[in-house]
C-alpha cells in the first residue's frame, strides 16, 4: 500500500511573516489531528528554508520540507544557483524538479532536469519529477507521447536503485494556474499510463511502490475523487497550499 503524499508548492509567494503565521497554524491543526497515514511536505521559497526545518523538527512536527529547485552542478562560479549538496545539509530531504514553470520560464529541457536529478540523488534527497503535456499536446492526443518522451529523456535511464527513491508528479500544464483540472477519469487514465512505463522498464514491483502525484490545480473541492483513484497517490498542491484551511482539508481529503 503506497502511503499518500500531499506536498504544497509555494512557488514565489508569502513574505516572512506571512510564512511564519502560516506554519505556526498549520503545525497546529497537524498536532490536534490525526495525520499519521498521510505525508505532508511544504516546499516554501528558498530563504525559509532552514527555519522550516528548525520549526517542524522543534515543534515535533511530521511535515516535511522541500525545496522547489536545484542547480545543476555541485559547487562553483554559478551566481544565484543552490546546489543539492547546499539543500542536503540544511536538512531538507526532498526537492521539486522540472516544474512546467521551470521548463518554459526558464528553458530546462529534459537533459537539464536528468543532471539536476541525478545531483539530487547524489546528495541524498529524494527528487520529485514533474512531468505533464500542454493544452495544444492535450487536443492533439499527443499526451502519452509527450510523457514517454519526457521521463525517457531525464530519467528512466537510472538504475532502479536510483529510480525507487524518486516521486513523479503528473501536471498537466494547461491545469495549472487557469482553474481546469483534469477529470478523475482523465488524471487516472494518465497516472496509469506513467506507471505502465515504469514497469516496462524497472518491473512490476517497483512500478507498483512509486508514488505518482497529481498536480493540476487541486482544491479541496476535487480532492477527494482525485486521491480515490487507483493510481494517484497525493497532489502537488499549488495555490491552495497558501491557505491554510484549504491545504489542511486537502490533507484530509488524502486520509
Amino acid at each position: 500500500m503506497r502511503k499518500k503524499l500531499v506536498a504544497g508548492n509555494w512557488k514565489m509567494h508569502m513574505d516572512w511573516n506571512e510564512s511564519m503565521t502560516f506554519l505556526s497554524e498549520f503545525v497546529a491543526k497537524e498536532s490536534s489531528e490525526a495525520w499519521g497515514d498521510v505525508d505532508v511536505l511544504i516546499a516554501p521559497p528558498f530563504p525559509y528554508l532552514r527555519h522550516f526545518v528548525e520549526f517542524t523538527a522543534n515543534a515535533r512536527s511530521a511535515v516535511k520540507v522541500g525545496a522547489q529547485n536545484c542547480a545543476t552542478e555541485e559547487a562553483g562560479a554559478y551566481t544565484g544557483e543552490v546546489s543539492a549538496k547546499m539543500l542536503a545539509s540544511l536538512g531538507v530531504p526532498s526537492v521539486i524538479l522540472g516544474h512546467s514553470e521551470r521548463r518554459s520560464l526558464y528553458g530546462e529541457d529534459a537533459k537539464v532536469v536528468g543532471q539536476k536529478v541525478r545531483k539530487a540523488l547524489e546528495a541524498g534527497l529524494q527528487p520529485i519529477f514533474c512531468c505533464g503535456e500542454s493544452l495544444e499536446e492535450r487536443e492533439n492526443n499527443v499526451t502519452e507521447e509527450r510523457l514517454r518522451q519526457q521521463l525517457e529523456e531525464s530519467v528512466l535511464d537510472l538504475d532502479s536503485s536510483e529510480f525507487e527513491k524518486l516521486v513523479i508528479a503528473y501536471e498537466p500544464v494547461w491545469a495549472i494556474g487557469t482553474g481546469k483540472t483534469a477529470t478523475p477519469e482523465q488524471a487516472q487514465e494518465t497516472h496509469a499510463f506513467i506507471r505502465q512505463l515504469i514497469n516496462d522498464r524497472y518491473g512490476a514491483a517497483l512500478a507498483q511502490s512509486i508514488r505518482i502525484l497529481y498536480g493540476g490545480s487541486v482544491k479541496p473541492g476535487n480532492a477527494k475523487e482525485l486521491f480515490a483513484q487507483p493510481d494517484i497517490d497525493g497532489g502537488l498542491v499549488g495555490g491552495a497550499s497558501l491557505k491554510v484551511d484549504d491545504f489542511a482539508e486537502i490533507v484530509r481529503c488524502a486520509f
